[in-house]
């Protein structure tokens, strides 16, 4: 028995001229498709099976990269966000910030990737929540515009002070003695100094000494917030029989 005769092999790319659109030809390859789809002619199911096969051959036989035509009005798309994290220090002092970016551009029609560095300079002061927009950073698609990149500030967590605006706050532990008796306490500033601070008056649990112009700095040049020093007293876990006694003699005195 002979073999079957195979049905000539589709010209997949002369039903177009040579002129002919990309997207003219994937309209095209999507009706033979469906066209050839073996489920669809039931009745000549070899048949359709072998022309279903020939047209995605022919499709994937076709090397010529999808060109991107950037020629028509292009719509402007939503900007990219990502968060820039920086510590208190970074944001009390000023400094440079350096992030790497990888996005999309379309080059001559054809879509590629591109590395780049962006150099961020981070103003004294600046807040959680400040953008720094750069314009045409996000990535590229057809009939649009270049995104924008937009960096949003936020606050690393500092283990000793916590950020209010424009001021600062830090928690300080003392012990009973001191706080009822009298101290001289150093307070480290985030500037990475320290100041000695002299108490003659009792320190009660809650306690609150504002500094002036130890904040973060302002908008105002030169000015900076306030340093509030919140006190923490520190009780004794326990006390002898005399040691009560006495201290409730103490006590009682000063009521």
């Amino acid at each position: 028995m002979g073999d079957s005769q195979r049905s000539p092999t589709l010209d997949f790319y002369g039903i177009f001229s040579k002129n002919a659109a990309i997207k003219d030809m994937c309209k095209v390859y999507k009706s033979l498709i469906t066209k050839k789809n073996s489920d669809k002619n039931p009745s000549n199911k070899a048949e359709s099976q072998d022309k279903f096969h020939q047209i995605n051959e022919a499709r994937k036989g076709n090397t010529t990269p999808i060109i991107y035509s950037q020629s028509t009005a292009r719509k402007t798309p939503p900007p990219v966000e990502r968060k820039l994290q920086c510590t208190l220090e970074e944001l009390w002092h000023g400094c440079i910030k350096k992030i790497k970016i990888n996005r999309n551009v379309i080059r001559n029609g054809i879509m590629d990737q591109e590395e780049e560095i962006l150099m961020i300079k981070v103003e004294p002061g600046w807040k959680k929540g400040t953008k720094i927009t750069f314009e045409g950073k996000g990535d590229e698609r057809p009939g649009y515009h270049p995104a924008d990149l937009i960096l949003l500030i936020d606050e690393k967590r500092h283990p000793l002070f916590e950020r209010e605006g424009d001021d600062l706050e830090i928690g300080l532990e003392i012990p009973l003695l001191q706080a009822l008796t009298g101290c001289t306490i150093s307070v480290p500033i985030l500037g990475g100094e320290k100041m000695c601070l002299s108490f003659d008056d009792i320190i009660y649990p809650g306690f609150v000494k504002i500094i002036r112009g130890q904040g973060m700095p302002t908008k105002e040049e030169g000015r900076r917030g306030d340093l509030r020093i919140k006190f923490l007293v520190e009780f004794p876990f326990e006390l002898s029989d005399e040691q009560r006694i006495e201290a409730s003699s103490i006590l009682q005195e000063c009521s």
